[in-house]
């Protein structure tokens, strides 16, 4: 069985462990909860392209065992800086991950130190709270080539017949000052934009158009930084020309922006 590919809106911060971040995230905790039901049986591990670990002209993927926690955020509770999610890390992964990119003639690199961020670790434990699925990273690269990102996803396509879950972490809207004044309209023009392409367009046409994603209506506004949006490309090039399944999707997200997540492939 091939496993389909996902881009996530992971949410902001550590909310999964907020009481008052956990009301507020409840419908995109449901569509996160409700990806293992979609897949069927457990995978064997998770590739996570989270939009948190940025690798300057290479990629990397994280090869330790037992994975550290990295706490990259700030202004949280104090008991927000001692998560835990200890899911098994997955050497034998990172080793197929570097073969499958050295083939593809893309660069690569083991990383032995690397922990779990929380663009990975917030969305793993919504999905697999008992952190009993083996899990590793890959970086994106912080060019932000999106051509370069969709032949990463490529590359990884093997990956699906081989029970790996690949998922890309990201935000389909990520301009954090002015999620909270100016990112309504900014948001869903660029999230229909989205939705046009990967639902309503001939998949032919989906590499090309993420391509050009900057020539979107309210691009920049949306992605000033594009480092969330990228997983995206990872997601959309190992699925390149499968149907697409929005399985998020709200127009009153964080401080009322329009934020969504997409499903490539069937399941």
């Amino acid at each position: 069985m091939k496993l389909p590919t996902y881009f996530i809106s992971h949410g902001g911060g550590p909310w999964p462990y907020m009481p008052d971040m956990q009301a507020s995230n409840a419908a995109l905790a449901a569509s996160l909860a409700d990806i293992p039901a979609q897949i069927g049986d457990k995978p064997k591990a998770i590739l996570m392209v989270s939009a948190h670990w940025e690798t300057p002209g290479t990629f990397m993927v994280m090869a330790a065992s037992k994975p550290p926690m990295v706490y990259d955020y700030y202004g949280f509770p104090a008991h927000t800086y001692d998560i835990q999610y200890p899911a098994p890390g997955a050497p034998d992964l990172a080793d197929r991950v570097l073969q499958l990119l050295q083939a593809a003639g893309l660069p690569i690199q083991k990383d032995s130190q690397r922990g779990f961020d929380h663009g990975a670790y917030v969305p793993a434990f919504v999905m697999y709270p008992d952190a009993d699925v083996p899990m590793a990273q890959l970086s994106i690269d912080a060019h932000y080539d999106p051509e370069k990102h969709m032949a990463l996803g490529r590359a990884l396509a093997p990956l699906r017949a081989e029970g790996v879950l690949i998922i890309g972490s990201g935000l389909s809207y990520h301009n954090l000052r002015q999620i909270y004044g100016g990112g309504a309209e900014a948001s869903a023009q660029f999230d229909a934009w989205l939705q046009k392409v990967l639902l309503h367009s001939p998949t032919e046409q989906r590499a090309q158009s993420l391509a050009g994603w900057e020539s979107a209506p309210a691009a920049r506004l949306a992605h000033p930084r594009e480092d969330h949006l990228i997983p995206l490309m990872v997601a959309a090039g190992a699925a390149e020309n499968e149907a697409v399944t929005c399985v998020y999707h709200e127009t009153q997200a964080f401080a009322g922006i329009t934020a969504s997540s997409f499903r490539f492939g069937a399941v």
